[in-house]
């Protein structure tokens, strides 16, 4: 089968803190629901939710003779056409999950395991994550770790009197921003954000405030052991169109890319890479003359074989495009 770029089809998930403002990335919202996740990118045997184990999570793809076809039959048919050197997750599944996030409420404040406490829990596992900011309502704000200094007990108390949020670092979100949380850092997104998210395939999450909602569980003990009391590293936060990548990670890389022009660009031959398309359409014709159209909010999977691509834009094509450091 020859390889070409994978367009992937998105799976939307209603949240309690959702909204409708993913249809400005042209996602089907249906009707009258408060859908809060795109699912871009996804191979996951199984999700979960407070711990209890769901269905499958794997993307379909979309376009081209693969249509219809899901992310582990591609992996499968195609092999290292596709994956070159690089290693699926401990599942077995692909090693990163991409969504759109629709902020329409705050979300709860949460972390995910630290390495120390990882290792002493094999059932839990480590997930680092990075936001990019498409859109953000003047006044949102995002959380970002703790001011230096804090201590447990302080932040025992803050939780025990429901004040959280008051004790986090807020942050105004703004589009074209971006933040790398690694595991350990507290944080939440603020309403009236809109954000593309990167992040390795965990979903263990301590929650430890929801802003006054009821009915979700709570996990103090688990997040106080999880939980680095300080800020994040001001290296870990960048903008579209500083030097060097928006985030640089052992799991992943992340640049923003705009084009005006026809441009050929070349991609890593040695493993696949992701286009996020967060503005703008245009065409991407690889070496073997085949076309494929995008537009906003389409999700592209480059097979590592598809090493160069001719980007035709409409006008203005910005994307995110999603590569993976050499193997250690």
């Amino acid at each position: 089968m020859r390889p070409y770029p994978l367009v992937m089809t998105p799976m939307l998930v209603p949240k309690v803190w959702g909204g409708r403002a993913l249809d400005a990335l042209n996602k089907p919202l249906p009707p009258g629901e408060p859908i809060g996740e795109s699912w871009e990118l996804a191979d996951l045997a199984s999700t979960s939710k407070d711990g209890a184990g769901g269905a499958a999570a794997r993307s379909m793809i979309s376009n081209g003779e693969m249509r219809g076809l899901t992310l582990r039959d591609a992996i499968t048919a195609m092999g290292t056409n596709l994956m070159g050197d690089l290693r699926l997750s401990e599942a077995g599944g692909f090693p990163l999950l991409l969504k759109y996030l629709d902020a329409r409420t705050n979300l709860s404040v949460q972390v995910h395991p630290s390495p120390a406490y990882a290792r002493d829990h094999p059932e839990a596992h480590l997930k680092t994550e990075t936001w990019y900011v498409v859109n953000a309502q003047p006044d949102a704000m995002l959380y970002l770790g703790l001011p230096e200094g804090t201590t447990e007990a302080a932040l025992r108390e803050a939780i025990t009197r429901g004040t959280v949020g008051e004790l986090l670092i807020a942050v105004p979100a703004r589009a074209g921003d971006s933040h790398t949380l690694p595991s350990g850092t507290l944080h939440a997104l603020g309403g009236g954000v809109l954000v593309a998210e990167v992040q390795t395939p965990s979903d263990t999450t301590f929650r430890v405030f929801d802003w006054g909602r009821e009915g979700r569980t709570l996990h103090v003990e688990q997040a106080l052991a999880c939980t680095h009391l300080g800020p994040l590293d001001p290296a870990h936060s960048k903008r579209a169109g500083d030097d060097g990548p928006l985030a640089a990670t052992p799991y992943y890389t992340i640049a923003h890319e705009r084009w005006m022009e026809p441009t050929s660009v070349a991609f890593d031959a040695a493993r696949p890479s992701v286009l996020m398309c967060v503005d703008g359409a245009g065409t991407l014709e690889d070496e073997s003359g085949q076309k494929t159209r995008v537009r906003t909010g389409d999700t592209v999977l480059l097979p590592s074989v598809v090493d160069t691509l001719t980007i035709d834009p409409e006008g203005v094509l910005s994307a995110l495009v999603v590569e993976f450091p050499e193997p250690g």
